[in-house]
């Protein structure tokens, strides 16, 4: 009798998703090319800048954007391109900072909500609601108005403002699957509840987890440079994509565009940026897209 023929060796499950995914919506690879490229600019960018970002020299104050300067100088002479350049490790730091503290505490809390239901729901939800009753900016300037306006603390203020997001979205994904077939087999396997929890709910919540999450980043971005715009952010003269707009503001009615035009630029692309990869990782994580 002939031997079985050995059975062909199948293509790494994950990199054929990944192509899968970027052939069928061209956007997604716009968005991933995008995010690549403010992670090497936030990386490596600033050891290339031609500039040193806090060098001021009054003898070139307020030039146009020229070969010297591709964007300009502001009112002391720094190089705008460069100091735009290097506000992009700080923001993007700010902003992940921020969005993992949130996901990391309000994933657990919103699932456990969700999957066990009585005191802990209602002390969960109670929470997230006292959280969205406040104007999220305005709470997040109060926090760090009292606090101070260190890094740490724009990380936090941030943070909480994101919080119910997760908690909300995690809570209604374990409330609609606690009672599904697959947990039911799982639970008269011997799995407790934690398990349950971590590595089959968890999961399953991780697409919708996964499209706020870089919605959140970009909200994030926006939420730091808003607090850096109007003096409770970082403190000048570090380079802050916030703080670059708003020393720009003021030169906008004189003619000088150039001062307040790039940095805002370079935040409405990493905002835009942030807003198309959600549609991307959920496709990702998506656990059904898996065929």
């Amino acid at each position: 009798m002939s031997a079985l023929p050995a059975p062909s060796t199948p293509p790494a499950p994950t990199r054929s998703h990944l192509r899968h995914v970027l052939s069928e919506n061209p956007v997604t690879g716009i968005a991933a090319a995008l995010f690549v490229f403010f992670v090497l600019l936030a990386l490596v960018g600033p050891a290339l800048v031609p500039h040193d970002p806090l060098a001021t020299n009054a003898a070139v104050a307020l030039q146009p954007p020229s070969a010297a300067h591709w964007f300009g100088t502001d009112a002391l002479g720094r190089d705008i391109f460069s100091r735009v350049v290097v506000a992009t490790r700080l923001d993007l730091g700010l902003a992940l900072g921020a969005v993992a503290v949130s996901f990391a505490i309000g994933m657990p809390l919103g699932l456990a909500a969700g999957y066990f239901g009585g005191w802990w729901d209602r002390l969960v939800t109670r929470l997230s609601d006292t959280i969205m009753a406040f104007p999220l900016f305005v709470l997040a300037m109060g926090i760090v108005a009292a606090l101070g306006n260190t890094v740490g603390n724009i990380v936090l203020a941030t943070a909480i403002i994101n919080l119910p997001f997760y908690i909300r979205v995690a809570r209604a994904e374990a409330n609609v699957r606690r009672n599904a077939g697959w947990v039911e087999a799982a639970r008269l396997s011997g799995n407790s509840d934690w398990r349950i929890l971590a590595c089959h709910l968890f999961p399953n919540a991780l697409p919708p987890a996964m499209v706020q999450l870089s919605l959140n980043m970009g909200w994030a971005i926006l939420n730091a440079a808003g607090l850096s715009f109007i003096g409770l952010g970082v403190r000048p003269p570090e380079a802050e994509w916030g703080i670059l707009v708003a020393e720009g503001a003021q030169f906008i009615v004189s003619g000088e565009w150039w001062v307040s035009l790039f940095p805002g630029a370079a935040l409405m692309l990493a905002v835009f940026t942030f807003n198309l990869l959600g549609d991307a990782l959920r496709d990702v994580f998506d656990p059904r897209k898996r065929t």
